[in-house]
């Protein structure tokens, strides 16, 4: 009996505590869209990669707002910012830092780390797609490990430590296609598309004025990390597990799960990494909505996010003018409406 009181006591805490998290991620919210109007979904993906301590790849034209987005970010959520503009010259060293031989007074000499841009808790990496891979996957050690290794001596980074990532439409001039394992680390991939009309007209109306609005500080780092481990402990139910592993193995071709659309068109599907981060983004949706649960909804709204940067299509499925969003939207779909008819 003991037990059970105690469990309830604990139930009604981690309630509470996700209630008051609620609050303050909708006051967080609410300073971000102050200077990035409109474009919701891309707010609330950004800020679910946020809290499930993940890294989050924004796709879109020049122009739309991204780098404001995460300028904007790294005031509300209390971290120290860094930016990096990738250009085809860029090399790793420019990134992670390099070691400088030094002559001390006394004549001798030694070497000294000097620290490179990724040494902070906010990394934007702006225009990603615009260096080289050798450049580009120079942040795969940082963005799995949470540190990085120069001349055979690790160093750690800075926890929480993010990475948001602009990147161009491959069809402009100068891109590069990032490396699948580099595309597996990111949680989600968040299209930023063109603003409705009204949209557009609040944005020259906010932005082109004597004076802007100031996005002003919800979160600090030590509270960033505590949201974090709030999203581990909110409960999944069985059926939305299921309904996660049912997708994913529905999206690999030639598993028993798959679906004909995907034999079809796709050449490989999304691995185990694709259901963790579906797990813990549905979390980070529900309590972005004042839920204290994920529900299959979440599942089928976070798929496209989630899976499309984790697949690829074949070369015929190509030629045919086949879309990966598309093919993952029909395979949701269906899943779900097959859940509602049983």
């Amino acid at each position: 009996m003991a037990q059970s009181h105690a469990d309830a006591e604990s139930d009604a805490q981690l309630v509470e505590a996700i209630e008051e998290l609620g609050a303050k991620l909708s006051a967080a919210k609410s300073s971000i869209t102050r200077r990035f109007i409109g474009q919701e979904t891309v707010v609330d993906l950004v800020m679910s990669s946020m809290l499930c301590g993940g890294h989050a790849l924004l796709l879109g034209l020049p122009g739309l707002g991204k780098t404001r987005l995460v300028d904007t970010l790294s005031t509300v959520m209390g971290l120290k910012g860094a930016r990096v503009q990738f250009t085809p010259d860029l090399m790793p060293a420019d990134i992670l830092g390099s070691e400088v031989l030094e002559t001390a007074t006394d004549g001798t000499r030694a070497f000294r780390f000097i620290e490179g841009p990724v040494f902070c808790q906010l990394l934007l990496a702006d225009e990603i797609n615009r260096a080289s891979p050798r450049t580009q996957s120079a942040l795969l050690q940082a963005m799995q490990e949470k540190s990085v290794t120069i001349a055979g001596q690790p160093h750690e980074l800075e926890a929480p430590f993010h990475v948001l990532a602009t990147q161009n439409p491959l069809e402009q001039e100068g891109t590069y296609p990032l490396p699948e394992a580099q595309l597996d680390r990111f949680l989600v991939q968040i299209d930023v598309d063109y603003p409705d009309r009204d949209t557009e007209r609040d944005i020259l109306l906010a932005t082109t004025g004597a004076h802007e609005d100031e996005a002003h500080g919800v979160f600090t780092a030590g509270e960033l990390i505590a949201a974090q481990n709030l999203v581990r402990q909110m409960p999944v139910g069985e059926k939305v597990v299921d309904m996660i592993l049912d997708l994913v193995r529905a999206c690999r071709p030639n598993e028993p799960e798959a679906r004909e659309s995907i034999n079809a068109s796709v050449a490989w599907g999304p691995g185990p990494r694709a259901a963790q981060a579906l797990m813990l983004t549905t979390r980070a949706r529900a309590l972005l909505d004042g839920r204290l649960a994920p529900s299959t909804d979440d599942v089928i709204a976070l798929a496209k996010p989630v899976l499309i940067h984790r697949m690829a299509l074949t070369f015929a499925a190509r030629a045919r003018g086949d879309d990966l969003a598309t093919i993952i939207d029909g395979v949701a779909q269906a899943m779900l409406a097959e859940r509602s008819a049983a």
